[in-house]
């Protein structure tokens, strides 16, 4: 069994175990594997051990491997800060985005996502620690964000999405994701996802309702130093 098919069984099981303790059905919680940085070849022995979706940072290095990789059956998530220009691309190289935070964007993917392919998967991403250098809405702008988005012919708004302030602590974990599932409650929408969580704290994120955890580290071992097209991509809007 190769390193990496390893990982992906160590992580099912901290998954369908973390789901057990809260009474939850395992099933309900999808594993997305985060490939930033991570080679192709990473990927697709990822795929030959069970995995199917894929997230992704930065536009030109995912659609590299979407290129080298097109013989496989893959879903592609789209995780990262989008700049306006980046738009017409990912709506048309990717299944789901998950990292929606403007209607600006959303508007844009919506309009530029071709007539042929199925309406795109997105989250609304929310910044509930509220930090300055985190990209995410604000949460009280979620309910009338929401609503806009979820209006637009060409996306199907599925959930939210967030990445908190980190923590070893695991109730401050908790509360954070806690603040996620509120909101979402709170919408009077027909919404199914809840995407937070990842290898430091998926555990608590799926005690308080994730049903996609977001993990790379645990999977692929630490990232490599950033690609130069990471670390030339312009800042966020």
């Amino acid at each position: 069994m190769s390193t990496i098919a390893n990982n992906i069984a160590k992580v099912a099981t901290r998954i369908r175990e973390a789901a057990q303790a809260v009474a939850r059905d395992p099933d309900e919680v999808r594993l997305l594997a985060v490939s930033k940085t991570q080679p192709a070849e990473a990927i697709r022995l990822a795929c030959d051990a069970g995995l199917q979706d894929f997230g992704e940072n930065y536009l030109q290095e995912a659609l590299e491997k979407q290129a080298s990789l097109s013989d496989l059956s893959v879903t592609w998530h789209f995780i990262g800060p989008i700049q306006s220009n980046k738009t017409k691309l990912i709506a048309e190289h990717f299944d789901w985005v998950h990292s929606v935070d403007r209607l600006k964007i959303a508007q844009r993917l919506s309009d530029q996502r071709p007539a042929h392919l199925p309406a795109l998967n997105v989250c609304l991403q929310v910044n509930v620690s509220g930090e300055a250098s985190k990209s995410g809405c604000d949460p009280q702008a979620v309910y009338p964000l929401a609503h806009a988005i979820a209006a637009l012919p060409r996306l199907r708004l599925r959930g939210l999405m967030t990445i908190p302030e980190p923590t070893e602590d695991p109730a401050e974990q908790r509360a954070a994701f806690a603040r996620l599932r509120q909101l979402q409650n709170g919408l009077d929408l027909e919404l199914d996802t809840l995407s937070m969580g990842m290898s430091q704290d998926l555990e608590a994120a799926i005690a308080e309702g994730a049903t996609w955890v977001r993990v790379g580290t645990a999977l692929f071992g630490a990232r490599s130093p950033a690609s130069p097209i990471a670390t030339a991509a312009p800042p966020h809007e």
